[in-house]
């Protein structure tokens, strides 16, 4: 591809975004590309309404055009931005713009545009696969962190058990309350021994 190509191209690809769930252009720049005034292009899609279903082109609503105004997509109002709710060309509508505009530059420029759509829905499908790899790999780790912290806990478990209770052998020594109460008993037992002793 020729060096004018690729910087094309890569014009091409930076005008392409995606609104409501469609790779669009916006009518400004698709005029651009064209060759055209944005005026023209969209009096052309009026005259061929026919031709411009709402799967081909749309016209943005106002919350859609303020999102795309503090992204920078669109200049403001007030830095000679557009005045009108802007139309969104999907691939297929930026095609049939070319034909209707019927101009030699717009004609040259729709192969750019295609291809620019092309690559852009292979480079999305390659994220959807690369996010499902990633999905896959996510679940796994959580299955695998529920079953580390199981094993862990075991080894914690094994790592302290608890006293076993079990009586202890050989001599206790008495406690004070259990030494004043053998001393208690061994002097009543001598008085109880005196006493049957007389």
């Amino acid at each position: 591809m020729a060096k004018t190509a690729i910087v094309v191209a890569r014009k091409v690809d930076s005008k392409i975004f995606v609104l409501r769930g469609q790779r669009v252009i916006l009518d400004r720049d698709l005029a651009e590309l064209y060759g055209v005034q944005v005026r023209h292009l969209n009096q052309q899609a009026k005259r061929n309404a026919k031709r411009f279903p709402p799967a081909f082109r749309f016209q943005l609503s106002p919350h859609e055009l303020k999102i795309l105004r503090s992204q920078n997509v669109i200049s403001s109002e007030g830095h000679g931005g557009a005045r009108y709710l802007p139309y969104a060309f999907t691939e297929h509508g930026a095609i049939m713009a070319a034909t209707v505009l019927n101009s030699e530059c717009a004609i040259e420029m729709s192969v750019f545009v295609v291809l620019a759509f092309v690559r852009m829905r292979r480079a999305i499908a390659g994220n959807r696969h690369i996010l499902t790899k990633l999905s896959e790999l996510e679940h796994r780790l959580e299955t695998h962190d529920s079953e580390i912290q199981a094993l862990m806990d075991a080894i914690r478990e094994l790592m302290s058990p608890s006293e076993p209770t079990r009586t202890r052998i050989g001599f206790e020594a008495p406690s004070e309350v259990s030494a004043k109460t053998l001393k208690a008993r061994s002097v009543q037992s001598r008085k109880n021994s005196k006493l049957t002793a007389n």
